[in-house]
């Protein structure tokens, strides 16, 4: 990919809730090219690498933080570092409070936030919305979204997915919020609001609930 030469977003990697539904860990799901946390990691170091400032993901941990830990450390080796988790162990009283401890670690940074439920965001969609992050001169109040522009089954578009892209400022608001609050309520206050449009469908295809297109975080 093309450098881009600035400080992206830093990436927060949600894996802490205790996938009930699915019956299994989300975050260690077996799929082809290894499990969404381990790929998810891999694809926001090879982003972060391409803005000329390599910096590790933050991965939210909870409910299976040990066995995430885990695999996270065998499949990286030498490469793991402990700093890349964010245990949050009050994980039951919702997600929101995972992404306010994130923010603590990576204060006064723009945030980009990705739930393991999507496990084939790739690395070059996270360039592209970093690159699109730059082009509106990185916002601090701003939130960005990918906008899916292919088919869906209700026929709108485009629809909003996943990741999305926080500014500092609107970010330093997430501590204010509890920790089962939905963030669209802070997408409320964000200025602007805007969608990158792509015809990649991982940004909608969600693990949950058999990898089928869903709307954007709520």
């Amino acid at each position: 990919p093309v450098e881009l030469m600035f400080a992206a977003p830093r990436i927060v990697i949600l894996t802490a809730g205790a996938s009930r539904r699915l019956g299994q860990p989300k975050a260690l799901v077996d799929l082809p090219g290894g499990a969404p946390v381990v790929r998810l990691t891999l694809a926001a170091r090879t982003a972060s690498a391409a803005t000329g400032h390599p910096e590790d993901p933050l991965v939210v941990t909870g409910c299976h933080h040990a066995e995430i830990r885990a695999a996270l450390a065998e499949a990286l080796g030498d490469d793991f570092r402990e700093a890349l988790l964010v245990h949050n162990t009050g994980w039951e009283a919702g997600r929101t409070g995972g992404l306010a401890l994130a923010r603590g670690t990576a204060r006064g940074r723009d945030l980009c936030i990705l739930p393991v439920d999507h496990p084939r965001i790739s690395a070059a969609l996270l360039v592209e919305l970093f690159a699109e992050w730059r082009r509106h001169d990185t916002p601090g109040r701003g939130w960005l979204a990918p906008g899916f522009t292919g088919a869906v089954d209700d026929g709108a578009g485009p629809r909003p997915g996943h990741p999305i892209v926080v500014g500092a400022e609107l970010a330093a608001e997430l501590p204010g919020l509890s920790p089962d609050q939905p963030l669209r309520d802070l997408r409320a206050a964000a200025q602007p609001l805007w969608m990158l449009p792509t015809a990649d469908p991982a940004v909608l295809e969600n693990l949950e609930i058999g990898r089928a297109p869903s709307p954007g975080y709520s």
